[in-house]
């Protein structure tokens, strides 16, 4: 009999995350982010058949610091990720941890009933999850 302690993606996701349309431009993005104090964003759906984006502060760097684009004049829909990886909030830490490696993720989007209701990262499963199982 097995009694390893299972721990949950929704046990460890966080739920405080932001999201910002894909018409914004990155220069609204950087803001939001400022505020949030996030370096990730999920951009949101057009659509029901459409994917969640995300957007994070290597992807701002990347496409507009460092062509020395205007952050005012780039949208978020030219530099974000389309279609993400996505988790499920029944999955098993062990089994993200291991998406996140395979895929080499450096944040997740949780979604549940088409809707994202968190997010979750490697810092998450390890200082919340493992925590958990070992103490």
């Amino acid at each position: 009999m097995n009694n390893r302690l299972i721990i949950r993606v929704r046990d460890v996701m966080k739920t405080d995350f932001g999201s910002i349309d894909g018409i914004a431009t990155v220069a609204e993005a950087l803001k939001k982010m400022k505020e949030m104090q996030t370096a990730v964003l999920i951009v949101n759906k057009r659509h029901d058949d459409d994917e969640y984006g995300m957007i994070n502060c290597g992807d701002i760097a990347r496409h507009v610091l460092a062509k020395d684009r205007a952050p005012e004049r780039v949208n978020v829909y030219e530099i974000m990720n389309k279609p993400v990886i996505s988790v499920h909030p029944e999955m098993d830490i062990r089994y993200c941890s291991r998406l996140f490696a395979q895929y080499d993720l450096v944040r997740a989007p949780v979604i549940e009933d088409r809707k994202v209701v968190g997010i979750v990262s490697p810092n998450s499963l390890v200082l919340d999850g493992l925590y958990k199982i070992f103490t």
